[in-house]
């Protein structure tokens, strides 16, 4: 007996990019890259069938991320990253079932271009002081918060983290070990709230070959590039990840 899977040709147009993108932004690269995923595979299906199809691959590429990146990250930053996250997690399971999902991808696009619109507008100086922990704390519970919701955790947490000038590939290890955590704590929730039926699953498995390629892209692009270009491309990702996800709240 087959296994149920979608079969619309279309959806795989979207889904394998998709797919692809996760793999590069996982492995650390490009952060709003990732963030495309859902708006992208939304074209075809529902947000909450693309979140569910994606969770077999977003774990596959944080465990690739993670063994890539595993001795390098800023576990001081980390310890207080990862409870504000999982805080988020939470609020999004007890919120998911009466949110409005065009209202909450019109809030994380604005907020998203709205960041961007003041680093292109104020740029931090040399000697500029990071965001306070408090905006941290807001931005990362966020993060998990929009991460449950549509997989869509990249913008809020790159907000803050961003301005904290870390080098390229400690940025990629301390956001892959992150979302790691994240994503691993989405799974039982997704699974009371029924998204991962076996048409899902099986769905997700014809995705997974390409994983690899994209972490091993995303991979080779974090070590060779030089750090202003890494961030000018993170922030191409989060416009076109903002500008996407307002328009769908919009539209």
């Amino acid at each position: 007996m087959s296994l149920p899977v979608i079969t619309d040709p279309f959806f795989y147009a979207v889904a394998i990019p998709a797919t692809l993108l996760l793999g590069i932004s996982k492995s650390g690269f490009g952060t709003g890259f990732g963030s495309m995923a859902v708006p992208l595979m939304a074209l075809a299906v529902t947000v909450p069938e693309a979140a569910a199809i994606l969770m077999p691959v977003l774990f596959c590429v944080d465990l690739m991320g993670l063994a890539a990146f595993r001795k390098q990250m800023d576990v001081r930053l980390l310890r207080f990253l990862v409870p504000c996250g999982l805080i988020g997690t939470l609020v999004g399971y007890l919120l998911f079932r009466v949110l409005d999902s065009h209202v909450v991808a019109a809030l994380v696009g604005g907020f998203t271009l709205l960041f961007l619109a003041q680093r292109l507008v104020f740029p931090p100086k040399p000697d500029s002081r990071p965001p306070p922990r408090w905006v941290g704390a807001l931005l990362t519970i966020t993060s998990g918060f929009t991460s449950f919701v549509a997989h869509a955790g990249g913008p809020p947490i790159s907000a803050y983290v961003i301005p904290l000038r870390l080098s390229p590939v400690l940025f990629a290890s301390t956001m892959s070990f992150f979302f790691f955590v994240v994503n691993l704590a989405k799974w039982i929730p997704y699974g009371l709230l029924g998204l991962l039926d076996m048409r899902n699953m099986s769905t997700s498995l014809m995705l997974l070959p390409f994983v690899p390629l994209g972490v091993w892209v995303g991979f080779r692009l974090a070590r060779r590039i030089r750090p202003e270009l890494f961030y000018r491309l993170v922030y191409a990702g989060m416009f076109l990840t903002g500008s996407k996800l307002l328009w769908d709240g919009l539209h």
